[in-house]
């Protein structure tokens, strides 16, 4: 009798009061480090954190086949939107797509605004 696989689930990045802050600051740390937002264009320009590169979520269409082209499946990537259910949905589809090392933000944006930096809106 053999065993199902188990799935491959992203690590989610709980500490992002400390983790994602530490990423964002540290020049040496981020350069390896691919970000990707998820969230739509609107809630991007109403908070926005550096470094994170928008892929919203509803128009995967556009961007899915290419993925690949776009984003290193090597490099570490750390996936963000607003509480986090949409960066979760991104974070499986990369590991499904071969990426091997992905976080996602646990709690969005909006929590890293309530719980790090205050400068960032909330919405």
């Amino acid at each position: 009798m053999s065993q199902q696989p188990q799935p491959i689930i992203p690590k989610p990045l709980d500490r992002f009061d400390q983790e994602l802050q530490e990423l964002l600051i540290d020049e040496s740390r981020a350069e390896g480090i691919q970000f990707v937002d998820v969230r739509e264009p609107g809630e991007y320009d109403a908070a926005a954190l550096p470094r994170f590169k928008l892929f919203p979520l509803s128009q995967a269409a556009k961007w899915s086949d290419t993925i690949t082209d776009d984003l290193d499946i090597a490099k570490p990537t750390v996936v963000l939107c607003h509480h986090g259910v949409r960066s979760m949905q991104m974070s499986v589809f990369l590991v499904q797509r071969g990426f091997v090392d992905v976080a996602n933000v646990a709690g969005g944006i909006h929590a890293y605004s309530l719980g790090v930096d205050p400068s960032v809106p909330t919405y």
